[in-house]
C-alpha cells in the first residue's frame, strides 16, 4: 500500500496577518500548506507567518524539508526566520527560489540581512541549502514528482501540483482566474492542470461585490473558483487566502453559499474554507 499522503494548512490569510477575535477560528496567518509523505520528506509551499508553527512541530523529527515559494511578496515569505528547523544544526533544509523572482538568490534567505531581521543568514546553525538548479528535477531526484504553472498576478507567480501514486494535490495561491489584461495563463490550461485534483487549494480572496474596484489586484472571486474546480472534476476544494478584512461569520456564510453551489452544480465536489490545522490524509 502507498504511504499516506497528508496535507496540512498552516497559514490561510492573504496579504498582511490578521490576529483579532474575528479571525480566531480561520486563523490570521499568511499562507503556508505543508505534503508530507509519513516521517521521509515534508514539501512546504509558501513561507508565510503560519510556518513558525509547522517549523515548531518538526523539531525533533528527520523528515526532509523542502520550502519553495509560489513568489516572494511579503506575505510568502515573512514567516521564514522564525521556522525552527534553519537553527537546528543537524537539519537540512533545502530552499527553491521563486521561479518568478529577478536579481535575487533566494528571498527566504536574504531578508535575513541584519537591517530587516536581527540574525543574519550566515549566522544560521542548520544546514541551509539554497537549490538554484531546476526545482521540478532536483525535486524529482528526492522523491517528489512536481509540476509547475504560471498564474495570473502582478509580478508573476507560479501554481504547484504534487503527483504520487494516483493521488493528486494542487496549491494555486495569488491567482486572478479573469485578469482585466491578457492573462499569463488561460482558463482552459488551469483546468487541464488541475484536472482530477484530490485536493485542490485556491486562491479566492475576492466576492463579486469587491468588483471592480479590485481586478487586477491578482486574486480571484470566489464563484469563479467554484467554476474551476466543477469543470476540472476537482475531489475536494479548499478556498484559500482569505482577505485580511474578512471575518470568521463572513467566512462561514462564503462557505455556506459554496457548498450549496456545489450541491446543485458539482455534486461529486466537496468545498470548504481553509482553516488553519486543517488536514487531509490522501
Amino acid at each position: 500500500m502507498n504511504e499516506p499522503l497528508t496535507v496540512t494548512l498552516w497559514g490561510v490569510r492573504g496579504s498582511i496577518p490578521a490576529p483579532g477575535e474575528q479571525t480566531v477560528r480561520y486563523g490570521g496567518n499568511t499562507p503556508c500548506v505543508s505534503v508530507e509523505w509519513g516521517d521521509e520528506r515534508c514539501l512546504v509551499l509558501d513561507a508565510g507567518t503560519g510556518i513558525r508553527a509547522l517549523g515548531g512541530r518538526l523539531l525533533g523529527e528527520s523528515a526532509e524539508i523542502h520550502v519553495i515559494l509560489s513568489h516572494s511578496h511579503w506575505d510568502h515569505i515573512q514567516g521564514f526566520p522564525f521556522f525552527a528547523p534553519i537553527y537546528d544544526r543537524d537539519r537540512v533544509v533545502r530552499m527553491y527560489p521563486s521561479p518568478v523572482d529577478k536579481g535575487t538568490l533566494c528571498s527566504l534567505i536574504e531578508q535575513m540581512d541584519g537591517a530587516h531581521f536581527p540574525i543574519r543568514a550566515e549566522e544560521l546553525m542548520g544546514i541551509n541549502e539554497c537549490i538554484l538548479t531546476d526545482p521540478i528535477d532536483h525535486m524529482a531526484q528526492n522523491g517528489i514528482r512536481l509540476s509547475q504553472i504560471a498564474l495570473n498576478h502582478p509580478g508573476g507567480a507560479c501554481g504547484y501540483r504534487v503527483d504520487d501514486s494516483g493521488r493528486r494535490i494542487v496549491y494555486m495561491s495569488d491567482n486572478e482566474l479573469s485578469p482585466p489584461s491578457e492573462p499569463t495563463t488561460q482558463w482552459d490550461q488551469f483546468v487541464a492542470f488541475c484536472l482530477g485534483a484530490d485536493v485542490l487549494i485556491h486562491d479566492a480572496q475576492y466576492l463579486p461585490e469587491d468588483m471592480p474596484r479590485k481586478h487586477g489586484w491578482g486574486h480571484s472571486v470566489v464563484d469563479q473558483v467554484l467554476r474551476l474546480a466543477a469543470e476540472a472534476e476537482v475531489k475536494r476544494l479548499v478556498l484559500f487566502h482569505h482577505d485580511p478584512e474578512r471575518t470568521d461569520d463572513q467566512l462561514d456564510a462564503i462557505e455556506a453559499q459554496a457548498q450549496d453551489w456545489c450541491r446543485e452544480n458539482a455534486p461529486a465536489t466537496e468545498c470548504c474554507v481553509g482553516a488553519e490545522g486543517m488536514t487531509f490524509t490522501l
